[in-house]
């Protein structure tokens, strides 16, 4: 028997699902138990939470997995036979195209980026198991590009493939599906379900065909991954035993009233009733971001396209507030840790040699003798009064007077951090991100950029399911204050 479980935001729906593995695993051999997922991050949470519980190890579990993952391992493939961003690479030099970056996400998820449009039309046709040449006709590329030059590329890439023997994440797909590789499970978990693609879904399909008893858990109203294969019409169209989760534990009511005005604006969906938090929460609208006050509590700070980001993380490092940029590495990060292993030292206590060099690093010559620096060993620990009196160090000042090689803009920004009491031994507080990128994650405050650049807009005007899709996603990362920050351009906006 099948049946599908719709989950609302914050309705449990991963939670309903492990709450089912625990009552089969207590019956059925841990091998034939499948639970598969979009992402790596939820299939390892069932997995953790059966091992925990059941006192399994990987090994009990071996099924826990992506669908790309099972695929990997039923067809006996090794990392070498995958294609990589070098083969890539090699294949434009050799036939004279520009293929400049390509990777698939570590999530194992089977969403491919690439700046060659004329690749993404490929690897778009494959998922949505149709021709690169219907793939192009539907117009959703936004450069001018040859059909001539789009056939020439997929021809050249599948003889490639073929001459050094690599497969491709997609082919993984197709060849498990074609072989017919899928072991007989007593009972399969498919989450979310509604991101998977055309190809993916034939996948699902082969394993749940020989299973007694399927589960598929998702939510249309959340598919936001269209423009990366994903086939929500699929989800929709599903036939089953209904099991819908009615009660989110995260929207508070305000957030609930305009996450229902933006989902009621989705023309093809299946119509879902749940029932928010009882606490009213908060509803605010802003003119300029900067005119929020975000100096204390946990935040997710939300826009369309990554670009976005990056005034909004201008005005934040000017504020000296503690924030990551998910699409950027923390250069700040190191500098924190030395300032925190400097003032350990100054207080008395010792530390390791690792955490020597790192301090060293942001010293001039005149003040530690770098010379000594290779002295240092990793796991020996090291005291003030040993470091001056053997290795040169001839500073025992304040940081931001003894770091005198520490960028001056970094230092400022902790400076102003810590004054603001930031606490950095923590996690950072504001998170920046696309909507995209945190799906799953929520926060006690979120704030949703309006804002769309212009190719979203086309696409907003084409498919304006896709975009009613994301915000509503957007705004249900919330669970107690939701900052809605108004356009710059109305023209160029999501209109809530």
């Amino acid at each position: 028997m099948k049946t599908i479980v719709l989950g609302p935001p914050g309705t449990g729906k991963t939670t309903t699902l492990l709450n089912e593995v625990d009552k089969h695993l207590k019956s059925t051999d841990p091998n034939k138990i499948g639970f598969f997922s979009f992402t790596q991050k939820a299939a390892y949470e069932a997995r953790d939470r059966a091992m925990e519980k059941f006192n399994f190890s990987e090994d009990d579990l071996p099924y826990f997995r992506t669908l790309h993952s099972l695929a990997f391992r039923r067809l006996g493939i090794k990392k070498e036979q995958v294609m990589q961003r070098r083969h890539y690479e090699d294949l434009g030099k050799k036939i004279n195209m520009r293929i400049d970056y390509n990777e698939y996400d570590q999530e194992q998820t089977g969403l491919f980026t690439t700046n060659s449009e004329y690749l993404r039309i490929i690897q778009l046709a494959k998922l949505r198991s149709i021709t690169p040449e219907q793939q192009y006709n539907l117009q959703e590329h936004s450069q001018d590009l040859s059909v001539r030059e789009l056939k020439i590329l997929a021809g050249e890439l599948e003889s490639y493939k073929k001459q050094y023997n690599l497969i491709d994440f997609n082919d993984m797909i197709t060849d498990f599906v074609k072989s017919d590789a899928s072991p007989k499970f007593d009972v399969v978990f498919i989450d979310e379900a509604q991101d998977l693609s055309r190809m993916q879904w034939d996948m699902a399909k082969s394993i749940w065909d020989k299973t007694q008893d399927s589960y598929i858990a998702g939510d249309d109203d959340q598919a936001i991954f269209r423009w990366a294969g994903a086939d929500v019409d699929s989800f929709i169209t599903q036939k089953g035993k209904l099991l819908n989760l009615t009660q989110s534990y995260r929207i508070p009511r305000a957030v609930h009233d305009v996450a229902m005005k933006m989902v009621s604006k989705i023309s093809n969906r299946l119509h879902k009733e749940w029932k928010p938090r009882t606490e009213t929460g908060l509803l605010s609208y802003h003119n300029e971001f900067q005119n929020i006050d975000m100096s204390s509590g946990k935040w997710l700070v939300l826009a369309r396209t990554r670009y976005m980001l990056n005034d909004l993380e201008n005005v934040l490092y000017s504020n000296g507030l503690y924030y990551r940029n998910k699409f950027k590495k923390n250069y700040e990060k190191d500098l924190y840790e030395a300032v925190m292993d400097w003032e350990s030292l100054r207080k008395g206590k010792e530390i390791n040699g690792e955490q020597v060099k790192r301090i060293a690093s942001y010293m001039k010559p005149e003040q530690f003798d770098k010379k000594r620096i290779k002295e240092f060993i990793s796991d020996n620990f090291y005291s003030m009064g040993e470091l001056k009196l053997h290795y040169g160090l001839n500073i025992d000042g304040v940081w931001f007077e003894s770091f005198t090689a520490a960028p001056e803009k970094e230092v400022h920004y902790i400076r102003k951090m810590r004054k603001n009491g930031e606490e950095l031994n923590k996690d950072p507080r504001i998170t920046l991100s696309t909507i995209h990128g945190v799906k799953g994650g929520e926060a006690d405050n979120v704030v949703l950029l309006t804002d769309l650049s212009k190719n979203t807009q086309k696409n907003y005007e084409r498919y304006p399911d896709d975009e009613n899709r994301l915000f509503y996603v957007g705004a249900t990362r919330t669970k107690n204050h939701l900052h809605i920050v108004r356009p710059k351009d109305i023209y160029k906006s999501y209109r809530i």
